[in-house]
């Protein structure tokens, strides 16, 4: 990272104090040039993060360590010798908690640790609302505005994708999760506070997220860059792989509901927008087939998807 380059670090306490003014202005700060921030002080139990980090741990070593290994034999990336640009080198498994929960159905998690990521669930989805108004408030939109447009009719989507990046012995040869931006809403990261590898792209320079122990990386999905008109972005971002040490990332999606209609916010809007509107479900059938490229054709595929509608509604439906 550059020396002059500070990354913002936001203290989520002294919005209860003298600091409250300073401390929104850095968050809408950080929203509009970084796309990115990390919380200290944010309410979630220091003990709660703890024993999940541990047993995420332990989860790994113990169900997913093994299969890993046999996944990058069986593709012959246990001895790279070129550029490998199409995989990342990681172990998932992905928990939803709304509009219904999956966690029951994962294989071998213990109780305790089930127990333990439904609390930590509801505490970020509590966070992730709670953040979402003061977005409101530094845009200048009615408290509760962001909340409505993600529910539409179903309520809000919320997901967890749980990641273990192993140490990698050419980690020049192929990223931990390729560079892109991020679908959906505000995005809750929980990650390991000794490995590092989370990079942004600012200013056309990577930029290292810092591991700091106990803390919440929030990033912005591109879902908020259209809802602000552009105001806020969403940032290209990728994990790079380490020689040393297993990095742990529990990264949760507060996300539109299925059928929530996205469009940018009309006290944003000036003579005419550039951001188009598009029921939430359409975008991510798009975005699942060209999530490493760039967001800006997925902006204009979905506008010109619209005014493909306008003019013939059948065509439109078989766009996606």
């Amino acid at each position: 990272m550059e020396k002059n380059i500070k990354f913002p670090v936001v203290d989520l306490s002294k919005l209860n104090g003298e600091e409250r003014d300073q401390t929104m202005a850095l968050i809408d700060d950080a929203c509009q040039n970084w796309g990115f921030f990390e919380l200290l002080n944010h309410g979630i139990p220091y003990d709660l993060m703890d024993n999940i980090e541990r047993m995420t741990k332990e989860h790994y070593k113990k169900f997913m360590e093994q299969k890993f290994k046999e996944m990058l034999r069986s593709k012959g990336l246990d001895t790279l010798e070129t550029e490998v640009e199409n995989i990342d080198w990681e172990s998932t498994f992905f928990l939803r908690h709304l509009p219904q929960t999956n966690l029951y159905d994962i294989p071998n998690m213990s109780e305790e640790y089930r127990a333990a990521m439904k609390d930590f669930g509801k505490r970020l989805e509590n966070l992730a609302e709670e953040l979402l108004d003061l977005l409101c408030e530094n845009l200048g939109l009615e408290k509760g505005y962001l909340k409505k447009v993600f529910r539409g009719t179903k309520g809000p989507t919320f997901g967890t994708k749980v990641s273990n990046y192993p140490p990698c012995p050419n980690p020049e040869m192929v990223k931990g999760l390729r560079a892109h931006t991020d679908a959906g809403g505000l995005i809750l990261l929980f990650q390991d506070d000794k490995v590092s590898g989370l990079q942004l792209l600012k200013d056309g320079v990577w930029v290292d997220v810092p591991p700091l122990k106990h803390s919440i990386v929030i990033n912005l999905g591109d879902q908020l860059e259209v809802i602000t008109n552009g105001k806020y972005k969403s940032v290209m971002h990728r994990v790079m792989t380490q020689k040393e040490g297993n990095r742990m990332s529990i990264a949760s999606f507060y996300n539109p509901g299925s059928d929530a209609e996205i469009s940018p916010a009309q006290s944003l809007v000036g003579k005419e927008s550039e951001y188009p509107s598009f029921v939430f479900d359409d975008y991510m059938k798009l975005y699942a087939g060209v999530k490493f490229q760039p967001k800006e054709p997925r902006f204009e595929a979905m506008k010109n998807a619209a005014a493909t509608k306008d003019a013939n509604p059948v065509a439109a439906v078989e766009t996606f």
